[in-house]
């Protein structure tokens, strides 16, 4: 893979990653129509890496208020295990703490309940997603659907509800949408964006939840895969193309994201729904052609 190639192939991810037309399907058909060899799922991970980065510039605020109330999740429930304990020992009616009682702590375990499902579907499918990404037919297919969850989306009327008012059943919903979404073609924030709002979130906070959920995926999935990288046999050359395609991605995606909250809440999904409904006809045709 060369320098160019790779700087597409951020360029591509960091417009496709937040922008509701599947990231994996366009690098799916980029990688087919040209050929490219990149190392495998590796370089992928390490372009979701670059539009986490993002994520984390965009929504740093939020990230931090929520890394610091799941610590307090954590230690309030080691004191409620141990006032269990005294309860039993002492008799007495010794009072716990409410673990859950403001919205950054709802919106923790919102993420957490999210994020099981999707664990669960992206190892299960991991095999599956990897065979789909080199057949042109199925980015195609799963573009035509992203398509039409973009049209549906733009007709979802608006909602009200916030951390508080989301339930932890909703985050289950999203999270197996999002688990889904790793099928090639399959647009992750156009398909969680639609999940969340299909649940009476508010606009802005969905747009917030699909990318702030989306951190523990990626790095779960770099996780699983980065246990099988033969790091020995990596050239200094490929290196360097994975370090520019990470930060070119990580550019394009702050741009991206700034734009996306401005596309869901004027309602403009419909361009690219049609957008993703040309690209997945024109994959379909490549492949029949190719």
């Amino acid at each position: 893979m060369s320098l160019l190639q790779s700087v597409l192939l951020g360029l591509i991810q960091g417009l496709t990653e937040f922008l509701p037309v599947s990231s994996s399907g366009h690098l799916a058909i980029f990688k087919q129509f040209f050929q490219i060899e990149t190392g495998g799922m590796f370089f992928d991970i390490l372009l979701h890496i670059g539009t986490l980065i993002a994520v984390f510039i965009i929504y740093y605020k939020d990230i931090f208020r929520m890394i610091k109330e799941g610590f307090a999740i954590i230690g309030d429930s080691f004191v409620n295990v141990a006032t269990f304990f005294k309860r039993v020992i002492t008799k007495e009616d010794l009072p716990y703490r409410k673990i859950v009682h403001n919205s950054y702590r709802k919106f923790v375990m919102l993420v957490i309940v999210s994020t099981i499902p999707t664990g669960i579907i992206g190892i299960a499918a991991k095999d599956l997603v990897s065979a789909a990404e080199q057949i042109l037919l199925v980015p195609g297919i799963c573009l035509i659907i992203t398509a039409v969850l973009l049209f549906i989306a733009d007709r979802i009327p608006d909602g009200g509800k916030t951390p508080k008012q989301v339930t932890y059943t909703n985050a289950f919903l999203i999270g197996i949408s999002q688990g889904i979404a790793t099928m090639p073609g399959l647009s992750r924030s156009g398909t969680t964006i639609t999940a969340c709002l299909s649940t009476g979130m508010t606009r802005k906070f969905a747009v917030k939840y699909s990318f702030i959920m989306s951190i523990p995926a990626i790095l779960g999935a770099l996780v699983v895969e980065i246990k099988d990288v033969e790091f020995a046999a990596l050239q200094s050359a490929d290196i360097l193309n994975y370090i520019v395609g990470t930060l070119v991605a990580a550019v394009v995606g702050y741009i991206c994201i700034k734009t996306m909250l401005v596309v869901v809440r004027k309602k403009k999904f419909t361009i690219f729904s049609i957008y993703c409904l040309i690209m997945g006809l024109v994959s379909i045709g490549g492949y029949f052609y190719m």
